[in-house]
């Protein structure tokens, strides 16, 4: 089985900073991409940042700037730095994996449970 869990959500002030932390556990021959995703009160999914095997990383327009994604491929992990937070910014945030359990497999989408991000103005 793969697991991926994440930590590091709570609670921020306008301003300040959080970082969030992924990591895929369990049997797997490989990760491809990871990534960030969020979904605030009302509103659909969205893609926030991701980052391929080798480190390059996309982001959305909003957070261009003040969130950055890097991650450790020794460790199996993906973190998000986030800066400068804003009100905006309240949402659940969820960890995306693409993982190929075997060699012959192409990646599939597994996602963590989500951490709550809530920034106060």
């Amino acid at each position: 089985q793969v697991h991926v869990v994440e930590s590091g959500g709570g609670l921020a002030q306008a301003g300040g900073s959080l970082r969030l932390s992924c990591a895929a556990s369990g049997s797997f021959f490989s990760i491809n991409a990871m990534g960030w995703y969020r979904r605030a009160p009302g509103k659909q999914r969205e893609l926030v940042a991701t980052i391929t095997g080798g480190s390059s990383a996309n982001y959305a327009d909003s957070v261009k700037g003040r969130f950055t994604i890097y991650r450790d491929n020794a460790k199996n992990s993906v973190y998000l730095q986030m800066n400068s937070l804003k009100p905006e910014d309240t949402a659940v945030y969820f960890c995306n994996a693409k993982i190929s359990r075997y060699y012959y497999e192409m990646p599939t989408d597994y996602w963590g449970q989500g951490t709550q991000v809530t920034v106060s103005s």
